[in-house]
């Protein structure tokens, strides 16, 4: 739907040669019946969820699997419920901190505000309780969990560029997009970096692919923490180099001009290097895996 309405759009760019965004037709409500609204970034989150669910369980099919099939469903049950608490959590901490002061805001999810990192947090403590409660190896659990991440945040990237939100910096280049209410009224709308594919391609695309590849033509999931780092690696440093495209959040842009970089930034350097940590130190992690769902051991 994207890509279509972006070609049709470019047919009929302004003068300047920059598609505007409103010529998209792109809408962020998919439906409303009566009181009930279903928009496009809650279908993202809900589409994240299924579809991550649905590779989970083709990653436990493989031997040396952590877990067996019937842990999958309580497992969606506890990580979801790290990305809602988390992620909710960690935007008021990290982005909108005088929320504390009116709690009720904090619940309204539907208008928005979550952050990734706060969702890591949150998922991560989950999975931990998980762990714990069926006697799993964490660190393998977060292994394959990490590998069904990508579709969640690809599809949540798209949902923010529907919303027309978290637009980029003023640009020039070609694929520049006009949108709306980015600059004081009266003022004339600059083109802006689409921030919101980059990261759709970096964070969905390519951190799958690189998964991908690791899970399936190397023996990287023998060893516990190798995945779970290379997706904080490659996501770390997909979004701290699309920051540079992006603009701050408006609470944050004195933030952001103070310390050089955006909070985005500053929260993905200990990911990257914690990432890098568990790679290098996952191959002495290494032992015989004995699986849960399966009849063979796995050197």
């Amino acid at each position: 739907m994207i890509l279509s309405s972006l070609v049709a759009a470019a047919v009929t760019a302004p003068p300047a040669g920059h598609v505007r965004f409103a010529d998209l037709g792109l809408d962020p409500v998919v439906f409303s019946v009566g009181f009930f609204t279903l928009r496009w970034y809650s279908l993202a989150y809900i589409g994240g969820i299924l579809l991550g669910w649905w590779y989970l369980l083709k990653l436990l099919a493989q031997p040396g699997a952590p877990m067996a099939r019937r842990h999958a469903d309580d497992l969606v049950f506890y990580a979801t419920l790290g990305v809602i608490l988390g992620g909710r959590i960690g935007y008021v901490l990290f982005y909108a901190p005088e929320m504390i002061l009116h709690p009720l805001r904090i619940l309204r999810l539907w208008d928005g505000g979550m952050s990734f990192h706060g969702g890591v947090i949150g998922v991560s403590l989950g999975l931990i309780l998980f762990a714990r409660k069926h006697q799993l190896n964490w660190l393998r659990v977060h292994d394959y969990i990490a590998c069904c991440v990508p579709f969640g945040l690809g599809l949540g990237r798209l949902a923010n560029f529907v919303n027309g939100e978290l637009w980029g910096k003023p640009t020039t280049v070609a694929w520049g997009i006009v949108f709306e209410r980015t600059v004081p009224f009266g003022m004339v709308e600059p083109a802006r970096h689409p921030s919101q594919l980059y990261e759709a391609g970096l964070e969905g695309v390519v951190l799958f692919a690189l998964l991908w590849f690791a899970f399936w033509k190397t023996k990287a999931r023998y060893a516990p923490g190798k995945l779970v780092g290379l997706f904080l690696v490659g996501y770390g440093l997909a979004r701290f180099t699309v920051e540079f495209f992006r603009e701050p959040d408006q609470q944050l842009r004195a933030f952001a001009e103070a310390t050089g970089l955006h909070m985005g930034q500053w929260l993905c350097v200990p990911m990257i290097l914690g990432g890098l940590f568990l790679v290098a130190t996952a191959d002495r992690r290494r032992v015989r895996v004995e699986p849960i769902a399966g009849t063979e051991s796995v050197a």
